[in-house]
């Protein structure tokens, strides 16, 4: 396998650029996951890697060599496209086996590894038939067998579950956390799917415009956001956000409110030295209902949904607001029903108001 390297990498289309310099270390085995909106850059960054898109500048290395003016092929990257990219005229076999026979291998190598992808895969009954007979998610593990059968140093990957309904994405998703874990290779992943980004990776890499906005582990992004835009990427539903007052400071912990919030303390960590206003983060799910009058936070449900084991409820606070909780229960909230919460203002977080991470500099 390999390590990854990229050093101020950037890519422009004239005087657009569309990766702003992006610094990232892939270690060995490691499984990455590129995350962000639509038209953030991580599918461009990912074919950067591949070598299907040229460096405008910056370094890549794959295991200390500069490959920036390699092609693809003498990278040792194999991908797998979202359009799965096999063959209709071609049996799955001849599907698995194309590399190679490009290669020039012969007929027992081919036999050998293509047996071997497909037992990995468990899709040996399928090596005869075409994509015609195949569905989504049995297309979309042939493209993956392409890709094992080369033995490359990185896999990437551009959204390749995208096409799949929910179920076989959910099945997809488990094979391809199997297969890392079984070939403990090197894999760099793009999608737009947070739950994909947070079930798959060891390492989360959330861009914006361009830049890379925080790199860590899922737990290390979901719980310790560096700024607003990756606390309110991550996490279903999206974290809320207050404008508060800073009325004062101890150490590490300032005191806010505002027409909603009764005054409580909470760790700023820095963020907002200074100011007197910022933005109070809190998640859905670590909110709880409590008796009128006695909660931190007051307003009115405005909608709730049951969903089994979980209640989204949407309110309106008394500074007029939108606030979502989501409840741990089976519980019926009424429209136009008064509603106090209560949470541990430990587990809120403090932002700058002003806080734009990808505002130019």
């Amino acid at each position: 396998m390999a390590t990854l390297k990229l050093t101020d990498i950037r890519k422009s289309y004239g005087n657009a650029y569309v990766i702003k310099g992006v610094d990232l270390e892939i270690e060995d085995g490691e499984f990455t996951v590129f995350v962000g909106p639509s038209g953030c850059g991580k599918s461009t960054l990912l074919r950067m890697i591949s070598g299907l898109e040229d460096i405008t500048a910056g370094t890549l290395e794959i295991d200390g060599q500069r490959v920036n003016d390699l092609p693809p092929k003498e990278r040792g990257i194999a991908m797998v496209f979202q359009s799965y990219a096999i063959f209709p005229h071609m049996t799955v076999r001849e599907n698995v086996a194309f590399g190679l026979t490009i290669a020039g291998a012969s007929k027992a190598e081919k036999e050998e590894k293509v047996a071997e992808a497909a037992r990995v895969l468990q899709m040996e009954h399928l090596l005869d038939r075409r994509p015609s007979q195949l569905s989504g998610g049995q297309r979309q593990r042939v493209a993956i067998g392409r890709a094992i059968v080369r033995k490359p140093k990185v896999f990437l990957f551009d959204e390749p579950l995208s096409n799949l309904d929910a179920a076989l994405r959910m099945d997809m998703r488990m094979e391809i956390g199997k297969l890392h874990k079984h070939l403990n290779a090197t894999m760099v992943y793009v999608t737009h799917d947070q739950v994909e980004a947070m079930t798959l990776a060891d390492k989360i890499v959330v861009l914006k415009d361009g830049k890379v906005m925080q790199v860590g582990t899922p737990m290390e992004l979901f719980h310790e956001p560096a700024n607003r835009f990756v606390a309110g990427f991550l996490g279903a539903p999206s974290m809320n956000f207050l404008e508060v007052s800073v009325d004062a400071r101890d150490g590490r912990e300032a005191r806010v409110s505002n027409a909603a919030l009764e005054p409580l303390a909470v760790a700023h960590k820095g963020r907002i030295d200074g100011q007197p206003h910022a933005v109070l983060g809190i998640r859905p799910q670590h909110v709880s209902a409590t008796e009128p009058g006695r909660g931190l936070l007051h307003g009115t449900v405005n909608l709730s949904e049951r969903l089994g084991t979980e209640t989204v409820v949407d309110m309106t606070l008394k500074d007029g607001t939108k606030f979502i909780a989501a409840f741990d229960e089976d519980r019926i909230f009424e429209p136009g029903e008064a509603i106090d919460l209560e949470f541990d203002p430990a587990r809120a977080h403090l932002f700058a108001a002003d806080d734009d991470p990808a505002a130019p500099h």
